[in-house]
């Protein structure tokens, strides 16, 4: 069993939960939740659409947990699940459909998304400004090819290596570092002022 900073390693946890550990997965749960959420409302950024495909993705994990192999890390194995259940869904309605959590519209997501990251400061100027930037990065990475996009959030997400974006997504090693470089010169060319 891996061990990471004297905490069991997610391989190890997933074992243990295959085996009837209940409390591993919550484990799991708690150390994978905020990214593989914010990774679906980035792409899908539709509150019930990434809420739903968010729980589906949990549900195969608990469905198939007798047949996990540590054959990768975990966190790969998990947005490899994620990543071709988000497939599914675009193929399911024809096309991506993006929507910003910073849209009157979609309250419950922004809530969502906002309970999941660090708390901002209560100073109206901080949060309109923090606002704004992160209505300008929607909007790049929206602006972004698919497959760009993709790689760039598991990434920077999911902290997932080269050769894992590239199981994951089932392009090459040299693919993804393309795509990658593309997607952070154009996210550099649209917040340059920003740096």
């Amino acid at each position: 069993m891996s061990v990471t900073n004297g905490e069991p390693g997610d391989e190890a946890l997933m074992l243990a939960y295959a085996a009837g550990d209940a409390g591993a997965f919550d484990t799991l749960y708690a150390r994978h939740r905020g990214g593989l959420y914010r990774y679906f409302v980035h792409h899908v950024r539709a509150g019930g659409a990434a809420d739903e495909l968010f729980q589906d993705v949990w549900m195969n994990v608990i469905r198939v947990r007798a047949t996990y192999t540590p054959d990768a890390k975990f966190a790969t194995w998990l947005y490899t699940l994620a990543h071709n259940r988000l497939v599914d869904h675009w193929r399911a309605q024809g096309r991506a459909t993006l929507q910003s959590i910073d849209d009157d519209d979609a309250p419950a997501a922004r809530d969502e998304a906002e309970a999941l990251t660090a708390p901002r400061t209560a100073q109206p100027e901080t949060r309109a400004a923090a606002r704004e930037v992160g209505a300008r990065l929607v909007a790049a990475l929206a602006a972004l090819p698919e497959e760009q996009r993709t790689a760039f959030l598991l990434q920077h997400e999911g902290g997932h290596s080269l050769a894992e974006i590239a199981t994951i997504t089932g392009a090459g090693t040299e693919t993804v570092k393309s795509r990658l470089r593309y997607a952070t010169a154009k996210l550099r060319s649209a917040l340059g002022d920003l740096a």
